[in-house]
């Protein structure tokens, strides 16, 4: 089974403080974490650690980080054939502060403000599952098109104009509760579960397709038989960093699978979950194995 992943490549170090920092102070801190990053990025990293044929898509700098971001994923098994160096880009780079205290996390990025496209002719037509987040609309467009039996899926993060395109081919549109809410216009009260259905149905009118809404630690929200909040297990969190693109790389493995819809949900939720107990994205991605062991003591035997 090929996996391919499109999107966004950014080199991050993370800081990790036992609370958020002062303004006008200096702070010492014991340790910092370097590792790469980015939504589909992330994803295909973790698709490639658990086992699977991933190729990513998208583009680097001709510099030292994106030396590095490929140098990491081709020590995991991740085909770079398509990853494109752009010697007139520097390569994205976060820097993110940790705070210990609570699992939160604030993300300053560095990104060029020139255009940040994938040049050259992509073709791929043996992809299973497609991954996206809408970087490099025209290839990615042009990848899901050029496998039309292909599972896809969007990591829809945020509201723009190719995330909204896209979000209308694939087969599964997974998005955070920023864009559900910034799209609808309308706020979710965790109280008042119309509230969700009415964001949920408004979605489902504009995209046409699944839809599955990304609620933090509250679990994720879809529509099997009937409307269903799906909770996420309980967790101790230390660094929620990348989270998100854990749950959803864990989405696109578990659906290819076959497994049923609630299933991939609580499996990547779990993940999700176990992710921000440790720091650093990619070093916190969980083994499959702990994964499945988790969702055993949690709900039914696979």
């Amino acid at each position: 089974m090929k996996f391919i992943c499109i999107g966004h490549a950014t080199y991050d170090t993370t800081l990790p403080m036992n609370e958020y920092p002062k303004e006008n102070l200096k702070h010492r801190i014991p340790e910092k974490i370097e590792c790469g990053g980015g939504p589909a990025s992330n994803a295909a990293y973790l698709l490639a650690k658990w086992g699977m044929d991933t190729t990513f898509v998208g583009v680097v700098g001709d510099d030292y980080y994106g030396g590095k971001i490929i140098e990491e994923f081709n020590s995991i098994g991740v085909n770079t054939d398509y990853v494109e160096k752009n010697r007139e880009l520097e390569t994205d780079s976060s820097y993110i502060i940790s705070n210990l205290s609570n699992g939160s996390r604030t993300i300053l990025t560095a990104k060029s403000n020139l255009p940040c496209t994938v040049n050259k002719s992509v073709y791929i037509n043996d992809a299973d599952v497609i991954l996206v987040d809408g970087e490099h609309f025209k290839t990615a467009k042009k990848i899901i098109l050029d496998n039309p039996n292909a599972v896809s899926i969007i990591d829809a993060g945020r509201v723009n104009d190719y995330t909204k395109e896209l979000g209308k081919i694939v087969t599964y549109f997974v998005c955070s509760k920023d864009f559900a809410e910034e799209f609808t216009n309308k706020k979710i009260d965790y109280n008042n579960i119309e509230s969700i259905i009415t964001i949920y149905e408004e979605l489902k009118i504009y995209f046409k397709t699944n839809i599955i809404i990304t609620l933090e630690d509250k679990g994720s929200f879809t529509k099997l038989e009937d409307y269903k909040l799906i909770p996420s297990i309980p967790v101790t969190p230390l660094d929620s960093t990348g989270a998100g693109d854990i749950f959803h790389g864990a989405f696109t493995y578990f659906i290819a699978k076959g497994y049923d819809l609630e299933k991939v949900i609580k499996l990547s939720s779990i993940t999700g979950a176990l992710s921000v107990e440790k720091i650093g994205s990619r070093y916190a991605i969980p083994e499959l194995s702990q994964v499945i062991d988790r969702y055993q003591e949690s709900y039914d035997i696979l």
